[in-house]
């Protein structure tokens, strides 16, 4: 049989791959994260009809002569090159820049994942479309241990902090130096134990006339007292502060200017107790708690894997990648560390398929194809007149 009628079989298996791959690149088009693949061709083996001979004195040297046996797949690789932004707005919603894939655990298997389209389970667990449960570290006390094991990454909803204890305050603003002697100014500072409880400390201002001030602090039977003298609305006296209960109280910022009573509290340390209300994504990862009495805290950090040859990498489906032999082993890290890439919530990766490429790929593995069918009919016509030799 001739050689060209399987040439032509090869060329429209090949052709036939490629216009699959091709075919799964457009229908992914707007598939969060996919990373679009491209046929690669080789040829087959050739057959050697006349082999290489050297120069001699007498004569030049021959080229050997072969005929091709066709085509095959060489491999079909796959562009991890970055996709285009998609805001969503959602805070779960998250987008690599640069290098790295989530980590991810579904039925005991390691996937990794560049779609990064999370929400939160019943368990308060972190999980892609599909169930995988993302990666990461845990917070303890809102510090995130990155040199420990990875785990399940979770939001306790019924999270509660302990309120802080109030050690200090700082008054800051005005007190009116034209104020006539004997005018009262009461300054109530909010205070926390450390139970979380709140009280009230009260600050009386009295005025001695001539721009001075005295006082007094009261925490219920306790209490300090001290005296105020401005010069040109400048503070002279030297270590303003109170110290009342083991609150320290600092009136150093205070000025004394005519007409103006701003004299207010500027700061303090403290806070009462707090529960979960809302949270966020920063750029390295970290889960942040957002609690009702306006504090912050981490509670644990995403881990992103890079490998050395991310080529490597198996497709899983759900848009998921298993490490292989040669993808090499996954390397951990923060986002936003050496080789990896932060992360933009609120944002996902689209699709990197070009369709004005892809679209291309068609028409010339659909004319590859055409041209390889010509080569069978063509050697079948010639089988025919072979045939009719003899009739």
């Amino acid at each position: 049989m001739l050689r060209s009628l399987y040439s032509g079989i090869s060329g429209l298996r090949a052709h036939q791959t490629m216009l699959d791959v091709t075919g799964n690149n457009i229908a992914n088009v707007n598939t969060t994260a996919f990373k679009a693949s491209a046929t690669q061709f080789q040829d087959t083996l050739s057959q050697l009809s006349q082999g290489a001979a050297a120069p001699t004195d007498g004569s030049g040297g021959s080229n050997p002569a072969q005929v091709g046996l066709g085509v095959q797949v060489a491999g079909i690789a796959t562009n991890f090159a970055q996709g285009s932004s998609q805001t969503t707005g959602k805070a779960s919603d998250m987008l690599i820049s640069g290098d790295g894939f989530f980590v991810t655990q579904e039925g005991g298997e390691t996937v990794y994942s560049r779609a990064g389209s999370f929400d939160f389970d019943s368990a308060g667990r972190l999980v892609t479309p599909s169930g995988a449960i993302v990666q990461g570290w845990g917070a303890v006390d809102g510090v995130v241990n990155e040199g420990g094991a990875i785990g399940d990454l979770s939001l306790p909803v019924d999270t509660v902090i302990a309120g802080d204890v109030t050690t200090s305050a700082i008054m800051g603003g005005n007190l009116p130096s034209d104020a006539a002697s004997g005018t009262s100014l009461v300054r109530d500072i909010k205070v926390y134990d450390a139970s979380g409880a709140a009280r009230t400390v009260s600050l009386t201002f009295t005025s001695t006339g001539a721009g001075g001030w005295n006082v007094a602090a009261a925490d219920g039977a306790a209490g300090d007292t001290t005296t105020l003298a401005f010069t040109d609305g400048k503070l002279t006296t030297t270590g303003a502060s109170l110290s009342v209960n083991g609150i320290d109280i600092d009136l150093s910022a205070l000025t004394g200017l005519a007409g103006l009573s701003t004299a207010s509290v500027t700061s303090q340390n403290g806070s009462a107790p707090g529960s979960l209300e809302s949270y966020s994504f920063g750029p390295d990862g970290t889960l942040v708690g957002l609690f009702s009495n306006g504090e912050q805290k981490a509670l644990g950090r995403i881990a992103l894997a890079t490998f050395s040859n991310p080529g490597g990498l198996e497709k899983t489906g759900s848009n998921g990648y298993r490490a292989t032999f040669n993808s090499g082993t996954a390397e951990l890290g923060a986002p936003g560390s050496t080789g990896l890439g932060s992360l933009t919530g609120g944002a996902l990766e689209m699709s990197n398929v070009d369709l004005s490429q892809e679209f291309t790929n068609l028409i010339v593995a659909q004319r590859g194809f055409q041209a390889n069918a010509r080569i069978i009919t063509t050697s079948d016509e010639v089988l025919q007149e072979l045939t009719n030799l003899k009739r």
